[in-house]
């Protein structure tokens, strides 16, 4: 089969694909599935550059994000057959912990994401959990649910789950054109609240607006971005703050939170070690939430959402499989809106 290969870090180049690697066979309780789209997250990029402590089997495929038809199933089998729509749920967990028993899967002790602690999605074929798998409409693409899964379950479980989001809230989202990010905005609108975007482009914040932004706001407007959003709230800020961008942000997002904000992160684009500024938590009572993906039912809360056309994927571009590296070097460039898809 054809598939993404990583054998060592570096840049996009590192990266090879192979036309003749071994279809995987279904083991007891697992699903292959015959992936139809694909797309790329950030994480992609920090597997593929590494850090320390991490830990590959080689050669390693990437991607967490999969759609596509069920190929084959292994035993102990019976929900799904051969030719059934599916999109993959990328959070593995064991099932059988106090966190799994809980239905806080996300948690598991042993938790794991597909492409990053093990083999991803960016093949023809894969084999899965058969539990991971949801069926998928046959009005909804390949392309639009593979661009989702990853990012719509992350945001709703960070804004929803554990950022308790009300309608008439104002949420403060740092960065217009990621996936995350764009997931967020539809799933506060839709929640009720007031949206306001920081971006670092003209372009990139018109698409925020048409996505359903009420405010938008350059990232590099005079006097800085945090002290904008304090004036366009009356002097109040935000309540909820959605700041994935990490080192190079922190610091504003807590400025332009309101007393009793809360601040959420699921990722630290721009660096992870942060200095932060006691004072504001203390003297503005705010609340750092972080959260890593989310459950098997906000997958599905989130997922049947798509379905039903009340959320969707934003697509920024499309690549065939073999043209992997520069999907990664415009993932990288940044300049794109919403997600990269691969096309199998």
């Amino acid at each position: 089969m054809k598939a993404v290969l990583l054998t060592e870090h570096g840049p996009a180049e590192v990266l090879r694909v192979a036309a003749d690697h071994p279809v995987p066979e279904p083991g007891p309780g697992e699903v292959r599935v015959r992936v139809r789209a694909a797309s790329l997250n950030y994480l992609d990029i920090w597997v593929r550059n590494g850090w320390p402590g991490i830990k590959l089997t080689y050669p390693h495929i990437p991607g967490a994000d999969a759609a596509g038809t069920v190929d084959a199933v292994g035993a102990g089998v019976t929900e799904w057959r051969a030719g059934d729509r599916v999109v993959v749920n990328p959070t593995i967990s064991c099932g059988h912990c106090a966190f799994c028993r809980a239905g806080q899967d996300n948690r598991c002790v042993h938790f794991a994401l597909l492409g990053e602690h093990t083999s991803g999605t960016h093949a023809e074929y894969i084999t899965v959990p058969a539990r991971n798998l949801l069926g998928l409409p046959e009005h909804v693409s390949f392309e639009e649910a593979a661009a989702a899964s990853l990012v719509f379950v992350t945001a709703w479980h960070s804004l929803i789950t554990r950022g308790n989001l009300r309608p008439g809230e104002t949420v403060l989202i740092v960065g217009a054109g990621g996936g995350v990010n764009t997931a967020c905005l539809q799933i506060a609108r839709l929640t009720g609240c007031t949206v306001i975007v920081v971006g670092s482009s003209d372009e990139k914040l018109a698409a925020a607006r048409a996505l359903g932004a009420d405010v938008v706001v350059r990232r590099d407007v005079e006097g800085g971005w945090s002290r904008a959003v304090y004036q366009i709230t009356a002097k109040r800020g935000a309540d909820v703050v959605v700041d994935n961008v990490g080192a190079a942000t922190f610091a504003d997002s807590l400025r332009a939170a309101a007393r009793g904000g809360r601040i959420l992160t699921v990722g630290n684009t721009s660096g992870a070690q942060l200095e932060i500024d006691n004072r504001y938590i203390f003297g503005k009572h705010l609340s750092i939430l972080g959260s890593t993906m989310g459950p098997h039912a906000d997958y599905v809360t989130v997922m049947q959402l798509l379905f039903k056309g009340r959320l969707r994927a934003v697509i920024g571009a499309q690549y065939p499989l073999d043209e992997i590296h520069a999907a990664h070097r415009a993932l990288e460039a940044g300049e794109h809106f919403g997600k990269i898809v691969l096309a199998l």
